[in-house]
């Protein structure tokens, strides 16, 4: 009997889920476009001086490198938007390797990682680790970039942490605005 009340329901859902499977198909078939993104390469060089704490100067000294405590910075930074929402704030992260010290002559590498937000007046916050001659820390970064026609010129102030104390920095640079679709 049981047998009999199965094959009744399969008998009559049967042409009706033939039926949804057919409808459905003309949806399934249909090829999802993604929203055009637009792209913006803000990659570009960056230079600019650091302050080192009296700390690092010494930690350096003890590795028979002789700075004075205001050196030079030199770098590229390499952008990445994640995500930019209807009213233009920016969600990105940035990759900033530096060399250190070039005016005094002695190369030291950094490298920076920040994740952080630009509002549409490009004003810019960001947050990372900080990898250099000093040990690893964190580095906190603020400023603006300033729009004149294609070109972009950054203004960054950021303070790194390191268990020799805290170094100061202030980096620009500039890029061309090189937008596109993907």
């Amino acid at each position: 009997m049981m047998s009999g009340t199965f094959e009744s329901l399969v008998r009559c859902f049967a042409p009706a889920c033939a039926l949804s499977l057919l409808m459905a198909a003309p949806v399934f078939a249909q090829i999802v476009q993604e929203p055009r993104v637009r792209v913006v390469n803000m990659a570009g060089p960056r230079f600019g001086v650091t302050m080192l704490s009296q700390q690092s100067v010494d930690e350096l000294k003890r590795h028979n490198i002789n700075v004075r405590p205001l050196v030079s910075q030199f770098g590229w930074q390499f952008e990445k938007r994640i995500y930019t929402s209807q009213d233009g704030v920016t969600a990105l992260t940035e990759w900033v390797p530096l060399i250190t010290g070039l005016d005094q002559g002695v190369a030291l590498p950094s490298l920076n990682w920040l994740a952080g937000v630009r509002t549409p007046s490009g004003t810019e916050f960001g947050i990372g680790p900080n990898i250099s001659a000093a040990g690893v820390g964190l580095v906190v970064a603020a400023g603006v970039t300033v729009k004149s026609g294609a070109l972009n010129i950054p203004m960054n102030v950021a303070v790194a942490t390191s268990r020799y104390g805290p170094r100061l920095t202030f980096l620009t640079g500039f890029n061309i605005r090189k937008s596109g679709y993907r």
